[in-house]
């Protein structure tokens, strides 16, 4: 018995060795990342390697995301021609508010091929029953097609309402396609789609497990949130799909989140995402190009928009370099909205040299936490930016989940990433980048609104914290590359 012990212990070191020189050599990773995995490894050493094979390793196939159809609808002659006009100062910007953030647009056609449009109408909802009655009403009026996609879809009170619509509209002959983040939707199943499929619907999961509870995939995670009806009407934002984002959760409470309703020709963009992630669930039956896909719109507003997407299978951190853009452009405030904020070192260095350049920077973090140590870590780098400067708010009036950042009244952004490390680096995400003064000051003025519903958090109540905070920040910051 003592001879298999040792035996076993020896196994454990010599496999958590491997795992080590592959962490430190092979993967390459960025060093907090590394010595995060490399804590897990060698205090778990029965147990931290199988937790590394299923979390800790990286995507290795950079190109999952085909579809031929982008070159049928133009989008790649239009970011050459975009990405032109704008090095040779030649652009038509049609409002000021756009001009102004050129070098911003710029990155995000190179950094992300994200073509920019001009001409849209944007609805912002703050309140989930207000956004799921306009969702309910457009996915009612659908005539052509229906595309669906949520990381969280639950099929509960809401998420029943939603697909008896489908439903319906399925059996009119609107083409309906419903798409799944396996691991956030966990508890739904294609046989709970049962009748929709009967009447021509689809329906996948992103990343399925290949055996129950065996998922290889399982730490990289389709966190999207898009709908598409008859590709003239879109939505994307923080809300998922269940009766707690209608504020009906006992342990959470109101749920305060932010979610946009856009016309115009921002879904084109949009469209083009869902049937990437699509395509990538269904290869068989993949959406091949077809102009009821992308029908012509008519000009509905005047709102610039880039539509940015960002996952583990890009060379770079397409969303953050959009965040940290806005913070260096930053001349007078910077209001940031987040349920999570475990920032690395580059972007918590931006906002705390935006403070002590004078810049107004108010960060709203939830008083909840659906993760502890994710809550904790959080808690550990607002206190950082507390003594440079910023101004931190605790949202009191339920549970803040909003994705939202909101620059000196004329950008501002609202989209699936949060400003952590799975967001920036492992899940799939996407966002809205908007070039608009009215609408960046009415994201502005919901922030002020929940600012009274908020408990502001003082660098002098920070230091007051007790000494089982101040261990449980600790320890939270340690993991926090790998929260």
């Amino acid at each position: 018995m003592t001879q298999l012990i040792s035996f076993s212990a020896a196994a454990a070191l010599v496999l958590n060795i491997i795992f080590a020189i592959v962490l430190i050599f092979l993967e390459r990773r960025d060093p907090a990342t590394t010595w995060a995995w490399l804590l897990v490894l060698f205090f778990i050493p029965i147990f931290g390697f199988p937790i590394y094979l299923l979390l800790g390793r990286q995507l290795n196939d950079k190109h999952i995301f085909r579809w031929d159809g982008r070159n049928k609808i133009g989008i790649d002659n239009l970011i050459d021609y975009q990405m032109d006009a704008i090095e040779e100062k030649s652009f038509e910007f049609r409002l000021d508010d756009t001009a102004r953030y050129q070098d911003m647009i710029y990155l995000h056609l190179r950094n992300n091929h994200a073509v920019l449009t001009q001409d849209n109408d944007v609805q912002i909802f703050n309140h989930g029953e207000a956004k799921f009655d306009a969702l309910i009403h457009d996915l009612e009026n659908a005539k052509d097609h229906i595309h669906f996609q949520y990381y969280i879809l639950r099929l509960d009170n809401l998420g029943k309402r939603i697909l008896d619509v489908m439903i319906r509209k399925a059996k009119q002959g609107v083409k309906v396609r419903v798409l799944y983040d396996d691991i956030g939707s966990r508890l739904t199943h294609k046989k709970h789609f049962k009748e929709l499929i009967e009447h021509g619907g689809e329906v996948e999961a992103f990343f399925p497990a290949i055996l129950p509870f065996i998922n290889p995939r399982l730490n990289f995670r389709n966190h999207r949130k898009i709908a598409v009806i008859d590709g003239r009407i879109g939505y994307i934002g923080g809300f998922n799909v269940g009766d707690e984002y209608l504020g009906l959760s006992k342990k959470f409470g109101y749920w305060r989140d932010t979610h946009l309703r856009i016309e115009g020709s921002a879904l084109y963009p949009l469209q083009t995402r869902f049937i990437l992630d699509w395509n990538q669930a269904r290869e068989k039956e993949a959406i091949k190009y077809a102009e009821r896909y992308f029908p012509a719109i008519p000009r509905k507003g005047s709102v610039g928009m880039q539509i940015v997407s960002s996952g583990p299978d890009s060379q770079w951190e397409q969303i953050k370099d959009g965040y940290l853009k806005m913070i260096f452009l930053a001349k007078e405030y910077i209001y940031i909205q987040t349920p999570y904020f475990i920032p690395d070192i580059s972007f918590l260095d931006a906002l705390r040299i935006a403070c002590l350049s004078g810049v107004d920077v108010r960060i709203m973090i939830p008083n909840k936490p659906d993760h502890m140590f994710v809550y904790w870590a959080t808690y550990s780098n607002v206190g950082k930016l507390l003594k440079a400067g910023a101004k931190v708010y605790i949202y009191e009036n339920g549970f803040l989940h909003t994705k939202q950042i909101v620059v000196d009244d004329e950008v501002s952004t609202v989209g699936t990433a949060n400003i952590d490390v799975r967001s920036f680096k492992l899940n799939f995400e996407v966002n809205a980048f908007i070039y608009d003064r009215k609408k960046s000051h009415e994201l502005a003025e919901l922030f002020e609104q929940d600012m009274q519903l908020s408990t502001e958090l003082t660098y002098e109540m920070y230091l007051q914290r007790s000494r089982t905070i101040k261990l449980k920040e600790s320890i939270s910051r340690l993991l926090s590359p790998i929260l």
